[in-house]
């Protein structure tokens, strides 16, 4: 699988995750997201810039329990539940934020 963004081929795997991490751009979030029918909103990318900020300090993906914390510690505890995840990325919001994310699919997610 691949997408073409701004000219540039992005490897992805089965599931859609990136290849090369290092490839990730906002504008590829936008179009992950785009073909999983979601419009990214503010809400999104202070998520988005959560789980980033979570990578580079831990060098992984936050399963979704590591993911409500990490949020409700940098967003308030509104935003540190897993409903409100779960209403910004439908299905399950540790992969589906880690995807747009350009981050690799959480180890214990199935």
């Amino acid at each position: 699988m691949h997408l073409i963004v701004n000219d540039v081929e992005i490897l992805l795997d089965d599931e859609g995750y990136l290849y090369d991490l290092e490839q990730w751009s906002p504008d590829v979030a936008l179009q992950l997201a785009k073909d999983d029918g979601l419009t990214l909103t503010e809400a999104h990318w202070e998520v988005i810039h959560v789980l980033r900020d979570f990578y580079r300090q831990y060098q992984l993906s936050p399963a979704m329990r590591p993911l409500v914390k990490a949020v409700g510690i940098a967003l308030g505890k509104d935003k540190g539940r897993s409903i409100y995840l779960m209403q910004l990325f439908p299905g399950s919001p540790a992969k589906v934020a880690a995807r747009l994310a350009g981050l690799p699919k959480p180890e214990n997610c199935l």
